[in-house]
């Protein structure tokens, strides 16, 4: 029992069974600083962004793109003009916890939106580094232009009252006029990761019921324990809404994208709206030096041209769900049917063409 790996194996074992946690999504271990900037040229970049960068997030506003990930002690916004020059830009850190308290430790998957003439941070936290079964949803909001600037403030745990249970990864949704959170979280019976949807009633407040809209159900979804959907993100064209989000454990070289599809007037609370597609959408590659691909989000290019997809994936197999998970991008395209084609995870350490407009 002296050995901090076998622990943190028996953890994840014992966890399904309590009934406490879920995915571990980060270890407590120190950020690694950005290597030196590799080979490049005036119209290429290379993979990865940064040596270190789970759960990545992008946010556009006004010219600029804002860039987060999880660092576990606190969050903080990479301000770039180019997302190409994400190596070289410096992060500005916009929030540090408490030292100790409900949402003092295990700072998760942030993400940032502007909504109303303000700016809002979503992320997950818990009470105790390494301690994930009281992992929450919590909100921070800033009135200043610029989100690496003024003031955040705690606007405490968004949560559906009907249902406070182990709650992470909340994103949003905008449709039909209304805002809803999606998570993943349990359900109060087991310790599978579900993705969940609440109508919020503001951007820091839910209302109503909350649906369950996706479970691990093929093999492709089921590698572990734990057994997970988690890290749903949002996105919209054509007339239509996809859900993508993570599956299996973080742990593993498995971890894949799976997908949701629906239209894009239609009620995102009904499960019967959302169909799942039954094959992941979006998985490792060895050849190329990217396993455990997940995680991801989606930005458009500066000309507004293309479509491109950032996530996370380790360098070499057997990584785990640590910070050796980096960020990496590339453009995706789309098919006949209107749906998002994200190919096959591109090589590490070769030139990219840049995004358009850059």
């Amino acid at each position: 029992m002296s050995n901090p790996r076998f622990r943190r194996l028996l953890l994840l074992v014992l966890l399904p069974l309590l009934g406490a946690g879920g995915c571990a999504k980060s270890q407590n271990v120190p950020f690694v600083p950005p290597p030196a900037p590799t080979t490049t040229t005036a119209t290429t970049f290379q993979n990865p962004l940064l040596s270190s960068g789970p759960d990545p997030w992008v946010a556009q506003k006004d010219g600029f793109y804002y860039f987060m990930s999880t660092l576990n002690d606190r969050l903080a916004i990479w301000k770039t003009a180019k997302m190409s020059d994400l190596r070289t830009t410096s992060a500005t850190v916009v929030w540090t916890p408490a030292a100790t308290g409900a949402a003092s430790a295990n700072l998760w998957a942030p993400e940032l939106y502007f909504f109303d003439g303000k700016w809002y941070i979503y992320y997950t936290a818990g009470i105790a580094p390494g301690d994930f079964g009281l992992q929450r949803t919590w909100v921070l909001e800033n009135s200043n232009a610029d989100p690496t600037k003024g003031t955040w403030v705690d606007k405490g745990r968004i949560y559906n009252p009907t249902a406070d249970f182990w709650a992470i990864d909340g994103t949003v949704l905008e449709q039909n006029g209304n805002r809803y959170l999606i998570w993943s979280g349990h359900n109060g019976v087991d310790a599978i990761q579900r993705l969940f949807i609440s109508r919020m009633s503001n951007p820091w407040s839910l209302t109503g019921p909350r649906v369950e809209l996706s479970h691990p159900e093929f093999g492709w979804e089921n590698v572990g324990p734990p057994y997970v959907n988690e890290g749903p993100e949002i996105l919209q064209r054509g007339g239509k809404t996809f859900l993508v989000y993570s599956a299996s454990f973080c742990g593993t070289d498995q971890y894949a994208l799976g997908m949701l599809t629906t239209t894009s007037t239609a009620d995102p609370m009904l499960a019967a709206s959302w169909t799942k597609s039954a094959q992941p959408v979006f998985s490792q590659n060895p050849a190329n030096r990217a396993y455990a691909t997940g995680h991801n989000c989606f930005f458009t290019s500066k000309d507004g041209q293309e479509s491109w997809i950032v996530y996370h994936a380790n360098s070499n197999p057997n990584e785990g769900c640590v910070e050796k998970r980096n960020p990496r991008m590339q453009k995706f395209t789309w098919n006949a049917d209107g749906t998002p084609n994200f190919g096959v995870p591109v090589a590490i350490n070769v030139d990219i063409l840049k995004p358009s407009g850059e």
